[in-house]
């Protein structure tokens, strides 16, 4: 597989205390790479030296396989896009005379600016002066300027900031149409649903390390949801499954959690044994958010 970003041993340390430590990450090209992880896990941190805006106390960033140095910085950055906190831009120019400083700046044309407007949906409040924006509109002429150097990689932080509804599911597909393009997407995001539904492959830090890589079905997969038992004598089979951890559901079923099939065989075989009738066993139904919090015991985004 190839990678359009690989560390190694990452990590970012201020004094005594570690913000980032080890991480490794791979991110696939062309692909949504959802980076998620409580509030001071290092997410940020870790963007901002993936853009050597911070350097690395220790470890290696690789950009599509060539190593992020002092001597490669120039020609590296030159194929990343990247939005990062707050969104750029002059309050007092229009969304066009932004548009142009970027363009002299970066040495473009104007065909890669119109693109990469129209891309965002932003082409009819060009003429507007950016304080006039909302945030969302703030968000896309962020989004716009990563976009028009035409990157290989793009790092967006929290990009459906401020967005409505109409604007969260435009953003969705944007990314989307970004991947299929050969666009490599790194998004982090406090919003799990839409990370959900747009990224392809989850990174997963908590207190700076890495504790989940990979894709949504290698992430359920690794999560094991609790069994639902329903019988004829909830009480009655709670008591018995104590040792497993089990509680009654307000649905009056039996919960017990991290068993796998072969056990779950095992504990239904034994209630029946005992006299108590199973009439239904089930995993329960679990969401991108119901695994994150269990894996970073209750961390917040």
């Amino acid at each position: 597989m190839s990678y359009a970003v690989t560390t190694e041993n990452l990590t970012k340390r201020y004094g005594k205390r570690t913000v980032v430590e080890n991480l490794d990450l791979r991110i696939p090209q062309g692909t949504v790479y959802g980076f998620l992880g409580p509030n001071g896990a290092g997410k940020s941190t870790t963007m901002k030296m993936l853009l050597s805006l911070i350097q690395p106390t220790s470890g290696e960033v690789r950009i599509m396989g060539q190593p992020m140095t002092r001597s490669t910085r120039r020609q590296l950055l030159g194929s990343i896009g990247s939005l990062i906190e707050s969104p750029p831009g002059y309050a007092h120019l229009t969304g066009a005379e932004n548009m142009r400083l970027v363009q002299r700046l970066l040495g473009l044309n104007a065909q890669q600016i119109d693109h990469a407007v129209q891309a965002v949906r932003l082409q009819d409040q060009m003429g507007k002066k950016v304080r006039e924006y909302s945030l969302g509109m703030k968000q896309r002429l962020g989004i716009a300027m990563a976009l028009a150097r035409q990157p290989k990689l793009l790092i967006l932080d929290e990009p459906t900031n401020g967005l409505d509804p109409a604007g969260i599911e435009e953003m969705r597909g944007l990314l989307r149409r970004l991947a299929t393009g050969g666009v490599t997407v790194m998004v982090s995001s406090h919003l799990l649903g839409e990370i959900d539904k747009t990224a392809t492959v989850l990174g997963i830090v908590s207190q700076g390390r890495m504790i989940f890589q990979g894709s949504r079905a290698d992430l359920m997969a690794a999560s094991t949801p609790d069994v639902l038992i329903a019988c004829t004598d909830p009480q009655r089979a709670a008591q018995r499954l104590a040792a497993f951890r089990a509680t009654l559901t307000a649905e009056g079923e039996v919960a017990v959690p991290g068993l796998d099939d072969k056990q779950t065989a095992g504990i239904v075989a034994a209630l029946c044994g005992e006299g108590v009738g199973v009439f239904g066993v089930r995993r329960d139904e679990q969401s991108l958010e119901d695994v994150f919090m269990r894996l970073t015991a209750g961390g917040r985004l």
